[in-house]
């Protein structure tokens, strides 16, 4: 990569905010909380104090305060890998990026990323209303394949081959294990999660249109990766572990499972769960 790079590749907003955050690196936490819903900021935000400020362009809404001594920045991203990789590039370039130079620092800083989500179980035993922590988490529609991770070397990030069925291999990312061990406490599940680039054929529902999918909702299941089932259903986390690995930071997901797709259930009161599983992370961020 050139040292410098061009005014059009890492987007610079006339008031000097990166393009699609309208953030400034001196506004951003090194704990960033990710959140899909922009509506969620504020389910978060109403626990904090000494709030900075907030901020929204189109889906992407940030705020930045403080839960007890901790400050914590809390992101909404919008559905999806697309998303992801919009929000994961900017929040990198704030640390990383001198805007005026239009250079990468030499020293790399990282941050931690922790997202709180909801997703929908493919075990009979993962009840709704429980939480999830997404040990590991597989890319199955390779929605990172543009990026040239075979090679990159790294212990968190490997090949898989899904089953017989397969579109081919795709990548399994590791969750950072200090987080991971932050997390995981009481009656937490954990698992691995299979990120999905959609809500409906990409995930195996049915509508009134017709599906044309190499993996069906019963092929996902069969899937087993170090011996172990699929545990749920998501659009973010598998993108989220490649991307923060891969630019050298921290992440761990964290899902309310809302739905379970095994028993044909979904929650009854989905703002409850959420709003504990808020609770639980801000306690032990």
């Amino acid at each position: 990569m050139e040292d410098k790079l061009k005014s059009s590749e890492i987007i610079i907003n006339k008031d000097g905010s990166i393009y699609h955050l309208c953030l400034y690196p001196e506004q951003v936490s090194r704990n960033i909380i990710l959140v899909g819903d922009p509506f969620r900021v504020d389910s978060i935000s109403k626990y904090l104090t000494n709030i900075e400020f907030t901020t929204q362009n189109r889906e992407f809404k940030s705020t930045t305060g403080y839960y007890k001594d901790n400050r914590i920045t809390v992101v909404s991203t919008g559905i999806g890998g697309s998303n992801i990789d919009i929000v994961i590039n900017e929040l990198d370039a704030l640390f990383n990026y001198d805007f005026k130079n239009k250079k990468f620092k030499k020293n790399h800083s990282s941050f931690n990323i922790i997202r709180i989500g909801t997703s929908g179980s493919v075990l009979k035993d993962l009840k709704i209303n429980s939480f999830l922590i997404s040990e590991y988490a597989i890319d199955i529609n390779s929605q990172l394949s543009l990026y040239d991770l075979d090679n990159y070397e790294s212990n968190k990030i490997s090949k898989v081959l899904l089953n017989k069925k397969s579109v081919g291999l795709v990548y399994l990312f590791k969750s950072d294990n200090v987080l991971f061990n932050k997390f995981y406490v009481g009656d937490i599940n954990k698992g691995i999660t299979a990120t999905c680039n959609g809500f409906y054929a990409f995930q195996g529902r049915k509508t009134r249109m017709s599906v044309n999918s190499k993996l069906t909702l019963k092929d996902i299941c069969d899937i087993k990766i170090h011996d172990m089932p699929i545990s749920n259903l998501e659009m973010e986390t598998a993108i989220i572990y490649g991307l923060c690995d891969f630019l050298g930071h921290n992440a761990i997901s964290l899902n309310a499972i809302l739905a379970n797709r095994i028993e044909d259930e979904y929650s009854s009161s989905p703002k409850k769960i959420i709003d504990l599983l808020i609770n639980f992370v801000l306690e032990r961020i």
